[in-house]
This record gives structure tokens, sequence and C-alpha cells, in this order.
């Protein structure tokens, strides 16, 4: 019986980071596979797009993961490599709600292998806003849990030329809000979404691990390679009181990369029917 430790176990691994994502992706590969692992260096992932704007992301989060996997495999020698790339903005479907969109990719060149997971989350401290005074400024503070949670300052949204990152400790804090207010009479403050700085970014690329375990080990049933995993949704959930589709997913499509086969199952975290909440005619 063909499983994925044939293909993966004892190979190593290299996790294609430069913000301590290793720290939570290595240890349950490790442990699922007996991958031996280490975090690149010299691989500067911000020339893809930093959070903070002043480098703009060019390509969707999938393919900057793409380029991020083949980069490190380039640059250390190895044939596998596991990357995460994250978006944050409005979510797609509940208005007005901020959302974390997360990918996980897995690539082996050996084995010609690549294997991709996402979720979307509202679990997000993801916020910002502009300030002339420090009026409200702590309520700001609690909203986004810091210090836990790392900060970005700078002169105004799209203004680059003079930004703080990484800012912790309060006492920094308010040193350079008052540096820039005192120089500029206004400044930006918005989440550090970096995960060494973003402990609940952190925990959802930990738990996305879980999902990508998960499909590393599916077996095609047709040519028994791993790495069977959702290719593409079906959405149309019905909605409970109106009886009309939805965009909720109800069936999820698996597709093997090596042979082509696909099959249809049914969406097993799903509902059998939507919550109004999300139907497009019942909440418009």
């Amino acid at each position: 019986m063909v499983n994925s430790i044939d293909f993966f176990g004892g190979r190593k691994l290299v996790i294609a980071t430069k913000h301590k994502k290793d720290l939570v992706i290595g240890p349950p590969l490790k442990t699922a596979f007996g991958l031996d692992f280490f975090s690149s260096e010299g691989l500067d992932t911000d020339t893809l797009g930093t959070f903070s704007g002043e480098m703009e992301r060019l390509c969707n989060p999938i393919n900057a993961a793409r380029i991020k996997c083949n980069m490190a495999m380039d640059i250390h020698q190895v044939d596998m490599a596991v990357s995460s790339e994250g978006s944050f903005g409005p979510h797609p479907h509940i208005f007005f709600m901020p959302a974390d969109e997360e990918y996980l990719m897995f690539m082996d060149r050996k084995h010609e292998i690549e294997v991709v997971v996402k979720t979307i989350t509202t679990n997000t401290n993801y916020d910002s806003i502009s300030l002339t005074s420090t009026d409200h400024l702590n309520e700001f503070l609690t909203r986004v849990k810091f210090p836990s949670h790392g900060l970005i300052l700078r002169k105004s949204a799209k203004d680059y030329t003079c930004i703080d990152k990484g800012i912790v400790c309060e006492n920094i804090l308010m040193d350079r809000v008052n540096f820039y207010l005192k120089k500029f009479g206004h400044c930006y403050l918005e989440t550090d979404m970096r995960a060494m700085f973003n402990p609940t970014r952190m925990e959802i690329i930990k738990n996305l691990v879980d999902h990508l375990i998960v499909d590393m080990n599916r077996i095609c049933p047709k040519c028994s390679f791993p790495g069977f995993s959702v290719s593409d949704v079906v959405r149309g959930l019905i909605c409970s009181n109106c009886r009309r589709p939805t965009k909720s997913v109800k069936e999820l499509i698996y597709t093997c990369k090596k042979c082509g086969f696909f099959q249809i199952e049914i969406n097993a975290e799903a509902k059998k029917e939507e919550d109004p909440t999300y139907c497009d005619f019942c909440n418009p």
C-alpha cells in the first residue's frame, strides 16, 4: 500500500520565510513525514511585496507562494519547499468585516507535486487609523491587541518616505507618534501583519499546516500519487429561508496534479443549508 511517507520521508525541506513561520510550519511536517526542515537564509521575500505597501505585490498569492518555493529551493539546492502567503482586506462575502486570506504551498520538484491549501477567516486584528492627535489612540491600541501584536507607523497611508515597523513597546510607540505629530502634524498607524509580529496570524498559519498535511496524505485513487487535493469548489449551498443558491461552498473538486484525475465530494464542513445571513437575496 503506497503512502505519502514513501515519497517525502526523511528528505530535506526548506521553509521559504524571513518572518519565523518555520516555528509553526516545520515541527508538524517533521512529525507527519520525518522531514528534515530548515528556514531559508538569504531569501528576501519582501521583494515580492510588503504588507506595509512600499513594495507592491504584482502577482496573485498562489504565484507569490510558488515563486518563494522556487527561490528557496534554488538558493539551498534542495527539491522540496513550503511557503505561505497572506492577503488582508474586506471579507469577500461578509460586508464590513476585515479578513485574513492565507495560502500554504508545498512543492516537491522530484515528484512534480504541488499542494495548496487556503483559508479565509475574520479572526484577524487587521486595522489602521489616521491621527492628528492622540485622542483616540488608546481605543485603537486595545482593539488591535497592542503590544502583543506589532504596529507600523508612517506619515500617511500612501507616504512611505518615513516608516517604523515592528513596534511592540508602548514607550517607543508614544515617542514615535509624538515625533510624527510634531514634525508632520499627522501620522498613520496600522497593524503589522508580518507573522513574527502577529500571533493571531501565526496561529492561523499553524492551523493551516494541519490541512496541508491532510492533503499531502491524500492518495490519488487512479495513479497512487500523494497530494490529491482541492483544486476548485462548487458554490450554491441552498439558503434555508428563500431556497435560492448562495455563494457558500457545497462541493469540493479534488484533482491529482500528476495524472489529472478528479472527483467531486460534498463539502463536509458545510451545513446542509446556509444561514440567510450569508444569502445575497435575504441579506443584500
